[in-house]
């Protein structure tokens, strides 16, 4: 909810035909989105929490400044730290899940 409610991440959405001021309704357009299969929906970028510059730019097709978990067009240094610490917590998790940790405890609810 958090990400979909930054006013870029809000204009992105409703450019497509959702309604941002309900995040349920949001998730159930991008599924139907996604089913429909005609081309992929670029903003699905906000829900995974990618900035919206980033899935802005990407969907505008400019030129990228660097990549990683996803392409960056805005600010570089944020990207990469984020990529680090994605790395950093792949790494941990698949260290427990390979020493026996279940899936059920290592998922992390908020």
């Amino acid at each position: 909810m958090r990400d979909l409610n930054l006013p870029e991440a809000r204009d992105i959405l409703a450019r497509r035909g959702y309604s941002p001021e309900f995040p349920e309704k949001c998730v159930k357009r991008l599924s139907k989105r996604i089913c429909e299969g005609c081309e992929f929906p670029h903003e699905i970028g906000l829900f995974l929490g990618y900035p919206p510059e980033d899935v802005r730019g990407f969907i505008e097709k400019s030129d990228c400044r660097f990549s990683g978990a996803w392409k960056v067009y805005g600010d570089v240094d944020y990207a990469k730290k984020q990529f680090s610490q994605f790395k950093k917590c792949t790494e941990i998790y698949s260290r427990l899940y390979e020493n026996s940790r279940s899936i059920e405890r290592l998922c992390v609810l908020r």
